[in-house]
């Protein structure tokens, strides 16, 4: 229980020391026009306030990732709270921070388009094609998990392929209408029951006394599976998300001021983690050690235990509210990842939104491709989102030690952590049955030569971007205010 909530403290603590901290290196330019007043279109640019694009962002990047993420890695045991805790501070809230920042001051860009102008236009394309890829992944994942659960909670009187219908319509329109008519209006009140339904499952912790294990580096998965690449990928929303730096632009176009950006982008960050922590707990504490846990999961998958813990601690009633929390959150970022693919390939190809059948003809061809991957296995479907993740994760931290490499600032903020998830995600890549399939020892080796040869090429790379001397940011200076 203390290591419980001493990681929750710590995540709280983060947010106003280190964030701060981050705050102050990227330089903050509080009257400088964000792009919601630049190039207002009123359909994906236009300014909203505060209070609602935190929510909107905390919905955005908290889809079942910060729940069935955690849940599953806390069959490592307690080992997880570290990850989720300093993953979240020095990593994943640094690389939501930077990268909505980074957007805000090059015209609300996506993550393809910041990875061509800093990192060389070949990547432009490579992660044009990946984030489309990890988006659509992520919304066939963000489909199928919450119709799994309002099946459970229906007693199964409404079938599946009605409850994904029911819900694809809904994903259709969110992502082809202005921002302000659903998502700006509904989210507010969604983020309101999120968090009522995480709070109550960890205040139902606490009150019980529920037998939180205490922090340890031992290995508590049953199969003996590595924590090393393995709990670092498993968990990856609640710490570090690549899926994240596809969502931030979306904000990055409606925040009225860089002041606002630390309480958005890194402030929502910790907010998940701490949502990322009440479901680890949960799931370490209720079902009898990673054993239970391990078979629970085998039989139900992560949905299993979101009712099973949610029922536990706050009954029928509350129960129901709080897995009806945890359905809004993968319907929350779905809609999301299909506006965000939405708006990557229109930047791509230079394509204007302002007609609905210009969102349209790029919307559909989506939607038609994520229904086909919804006959895949959920299962299956994680690994390959949870590969694709990380490895965006990667270029977007890089991007942003590139920035601040080019703009003289200290860079190691987001290098560290880009470099640990690099080192991190080759190995899983080499050592993975869907990828290389090596030994975990050669995975080693191979991804320390490979890490090493890309941070080389890194350094060789921002010091020429330095002497050429890259515009950092937009030029705003023959923008007109029309008050």
């Amino acid at each position: 229980m203390y290591t419980f909530l001493g990681g929750i403290a710590l995540l709280l603590i983060g947010y106003f020391t280190y964030g701060k901290f981050v705050e102050k290196v990227f330089g903050v330019k509080d009257k400088r026009a964000t792009p919601a007043f630049t190039h207002q279109d009123g359909v994906d640019y236009l300014p909203m306030n505060s209070p609602k694009n935190a929510l909107i962002q905390l919905l955005n990047i908290a889809g079942v990732g910060p729940i069935f993420g955690p849940i599953m890695g806390a069959l490592y045991g307690p080992v997880a709270f570290l990850w989720i805790v300093f993953g979240c501070i020095f990593a994943g809230a640094v690389h939501d921070y930077l990268t909505g920042m980074i957007s805000i001051r090059n015209r609300g860009a996506h993550l393809p388009e910041l990875a061509g102008k800093f990192l060389g236009k070949i990547m432009k394309h490579i992660v044009n094609a990946f984030s489309v890829l990890l988006l659509l992944l992520v919304g066939t994942v963000f489909v199928t998990a919450p119709a799994g659960l309002l099946h459970n909670m229906m007693s199964g009187w409404a079938t599946m392929g009605l409850i994904i219908g029911a819900i694809f319509i809904y994903y259709l329109l969110a992502t082809l209408l202005p921002i302000d008519k659903i998502i700006g209006r509904f989210y507010p009140i969604f983020g309101g029951l999120l968090l009522i339904s995480a709070l109550g499952v960890g205040a139902g912790l606490v009150i019980t006394g529920a037998p939180i294990p205490e922090i340890s580096l031992s290995n508590f998965h049953p199969d003996n599976a590595p924590i090393f690449p393995l709990l670092f990928l498993t968990i990856s929303c609640g710490a570090l998300s690549g899926f994240h730096a596809t969502q931030t632009p979306i904000i990055s176009r409606t925040t009225q001021s860089e002041k606002q950006g630390r309480r958005i982008f890194y402030g929502m960050m910790i907010a998940e983690g701490v949502i990322a922590m009440i479901w680890a707990a949960a799931a370490m504490s209720l079902f009898d050690g990673s054993t239970g846990l391990n078979q629970l999961l085998a039989d139900g998958g992560p949905a299993a235990i979101v009712s099973e813990a949610s029922t536990l601690m706050l009954g029928a009633i509350g129960g129901t509210l709080a897995v009806l929390g945890v359905i809004i959150l993968p319907i929350t970022s779905g809609d999301t990842a299909f506006r965000s693919a939405r708006m990557i390939i229109a930047d791509y190809f230079n394509y204007s939104q302002k007609k609905v059948i210009n969102r349209l003809w790029i919307a559909l061809p989506l939607f038609v491709i994520s229904f086909a991957l919804t006959k895949i296995d959920f299962t299956l479907l994680w690994r390959y989102f949870s590969w694709a993740n990380q490895s965006t994760a990667v270029i977007a931290l890089f991007v942003g030690a590139m920035y601040l490499y080019v703009a003289k600032k200290n860079y190691w903020i987001s290098l560290i952590p880009g470099c640990f998830m690099l080192m991190a995600t080759m190995t899983y890549i080499l050592n993975a049955q869907i990828g290389f399939g090596l030994a975990l020892s050669t995975s080693y080796i191979g991804a320390t030569i490979i890490s090493v040869i890309l941070i080389v090429l890194f350094f060789y790379a921002a010091k020429k971007s330095r002497d050429n001397k890259i515009p950092l940011e937009e030029d705003i200076s023959n923008w007109n205010h029309v008050a």
